[in-house]
């Protein structure tokens, strides 16, 4: 049985600003807070829990004091800036550059709509932890839509302004696009910016060779990381024996039984020594 590793699957660059910020902090003190998970797989969170990352919520934000506290590559609101500052709480700020300049691109775009009674809508997940911060660029009150049938809270009488989370498909920004436009009224004032992030678009394209070559493909990814389930399910179309596993331990022999080649490949929140830890699983599998 021949086992691959997708050499284009592994973490995005943001993440890897955000885990070697936090490397670097706690290999010299031993000790930093993390506001939110760094990334979303739980294996690497545990590994950096074991280096003394210790992971918070923004309610337990409000109770620390002369501390530090890593921003991870997802962004952060305003408001988190500024209770840091009360605190006296030195962040380490690892957002990625791309969500950060999506940020000023969006307050820039809400300072607009706020003098010409318009609207800023974001394509996003919602809860989704750069979405937050996001929203937070327009004081909270931008339209969050996830779905086409969300898009009737959007009043198309007014200027519009139209965002991406960064990590949603190119696919289905491009077709909710085309439902606003449908909707409009003749010389409406609507602009869709192009916020996705490419690494996250190529993805796709990658991914369907990458599928399409082998007999099983095992897709290992988080299961809070949207990213990671919106690829696998994109897998699933091309290589319909792709199956969705956390790690090593999920893998099921009668998956790779009599076949020629295994595939591995992970989301961008994946790291790559988990995918060569399923690899080295599946070498103890064979016969």
């Amino acid at each position: 049985m021949e086992i691959r590793i997708d050499d284009n699957a592994g973490y995005c660059f943001g993440v890897v600003k955000a885990i070697g910020a936090a490397e670097e902090e706690l290999a010299r003190n031993g000790n930093l807070y993390c506001l939110g998970d760094i990334v979303h797989n739980s294996a690497e969170v545990e590994r950096l829990k074991g280096m003394g990352l210790h992971v918070i919520d923004h309610d337990t934000l409000l109770q620390l004091h002369g501390c530090k506290v890593l921003i991870r590559a997802h962004g952060e609101p305003p408001s988190t800036y500024s209770a840091a500052r009360n605190r006296d709480i030195t962040l380490i700020d690892a957002t990625c550059p791309i969500v950060l300049a999506l940020q000023g691109r969006i307050r820039r775009g809400y300072e607009e709509m706020r003098t010409r009674n318009g609207q800023i809508v974001i394509f996003g997940k919602p809860g989704h932890a750069e979405v937050i911060g996001l929203n937070g660029q327009t004081d909270g009150t931008a339209i969050i839509v996830s779905r086409e049938d969300e898009l009737d809270h959007i009043d198309f009488q007014r200027p519009l302004r139209l965002y991406s989370q960064t990590t949603k498909s190119r696919e289905e920004y491009r077709h909710l696009i085309a439902n606003i436009e449908a909707r409009l009224p003749q010389g409406a004032d609507f602009v869709a910016f192009d916020t996705i992030c490419n690494r996250v678009a190529n993805r796709a394209r990658q991914l369907e060779a990458f599928a399409g070559s082998v007999d099983v493909l095992l897709f290992v990814a988080g299961a809070n990381s949207s990213n990671g389930h919106y690829l696998y399910e994109y897998c699933r179309k091309v290589q319909p024996r792709t199956h969705l596993i956390g790690g090593p331990d999920e893998v099921q022999q009668r998956w790779v039984a009599g076949v020629g080649s295994v595939g591995i490949s992970g989301a961008t929140s994946t790291p790559r020594w988990l995918m060569e830890a399923v690899a080295d699983k599946l070498i103890l599998l064979q016969p």
